[in-house]
């Protein structure tokens, strides 16, 4: 019996590129250039199971026609706006994705976001490596203090649950959130945190972390209106979706003083930056490093794999979107 065929968009950690060569006939991308629509169209026309990043859009236009030969689209990663899920029923298709295994690693990003924002970490370094320090003095590039404070969470699933546990039990912060799916009591109760509207957690926060899913049910979430409702001090952080935020309402909060700063992650449009941000020093910006550790990376392949494993068993995959 031949084994089935896999198309990889993006290249894996090699340890999971090498269990996909033993378990299927795969078609990887050794040279990490982004699929165009086009190619990912073709592609799906010739495997059974095809496997995008969150950074491919495999949309209504890229589903269509006649041809399509794959059986399963395995997402890596766990956000699934990229991907047109009606689209993909329509055409029969199973889709999954790679929750739980990146929170840990989010998490940790999102807070790394947090005090590098607050303590103008970023500006600081760029301040020493320009030689421009002259020394220790008491004015010198004060900040604002990270203990104590309030911090809210805007979704408050797995990775803000995760995010709220360090700031809570690491430094002593007030947790307030906004979701309209909240948790189950005992975990509100474990933070005890306080849930609230969107426009109360901007307005009571010290930090406001996004923790939503991307769409166009939060499509520009964060507005001029909603990021003119922040208080002065504020720093909001995203490490969730792009388009969440409203980019050039954002930079010219940044700009103008409407909030202290910001910690981004992701950006609507990326890889593209809007080059506003690179003007505002009050604001830290990363390329998309959320999950970008080696474990994390490895084993979001990792439950690709059991995903594909299960459905050519004929077993339901363990996290099967439709």
């Amino acid at each position: 019996m031949s084994k089935p065929k896999v198309i990889v968009t993006r290249k894996w950690p090699e340890p999971v590129e090498a269990k996909l060569k033993e378990l299927y006939d795969v078609q990887l991308n050794e040279s990490d250039v982004a699929m165009t629509p086009a190619q990912m169209k073709d592609a799906l026309a010739n495997c059974d199971a095809f496997c995008p990043t969150v950074t491919d859009p495999v949309n209504a236009d890229v589903l269509s026609g006649d041809n399509i030969s794959a059986k399963i689209i395995g997402s890596y990663g766990v956000g699934y706006n990229h991907l047109d899920l009606d689209a993909a029923k329509a055409r029969g298709l199973t889709v999954t994705n790679t929750p739980e295994v990146l929170t840990d690693c989010t998490a940790d990003i999102a807070m790394g976001l947090l005090l590098s924002a607050a303590r103008r970490i970023g500006e600081g370094e760029r301040h020493l490596r320009s030689g421009e320090w002259t020394g220790w003095r008491p004015t010198h590039m004060m900040a604002t203090k990270v203990t104590g404070k309030t911090l809210g969470c805007i979704g408050f699933g797995r990775i803000a649950q995760a995010t709220a546990a360090r700031a809570h039990f690491g430094f002593g912060m007030n947790i307030v959130f906004s979701d309209p799916y909240p948790p189950l009591q005992e975990v509100i109760n474990k933070f005890g945190a306080t849930q609230m509207s969107v426009e109360d957690v901007l307005q009571k926060s010290d930090f406001v972390s996004l923790h939503c899913p991307g769409g166009k049910d939060t499509y520009h979430l964060l507005n001029e209106e909603r990021i003119g409702m922040m208080q002065k001090h504020a720093v909001l952080i995203n490490s969730a979706r792009g388009d969440v935020i409203d980019n050039q309402a954002l930079i010219s909060a940044l700009k103008n003083g409407t909030i202290a700063g910001a910690g981004l992650d992701v950006f609507e449009g990326e890889p593209k930056l809007d080059p506003g941000f690179l003007d505002c020093e009050n604001a830290v910006l990363l390329p998309h490093l959320g999950s970008a550790s080696i474990e994390t990376r490895i084993a979001m392949g990792e439950r690709v794999l059991e995903n594909l494993r299960a459905f050519f068993a004929g077993e339901t995959p363990r996290d099967k979107l439709v």
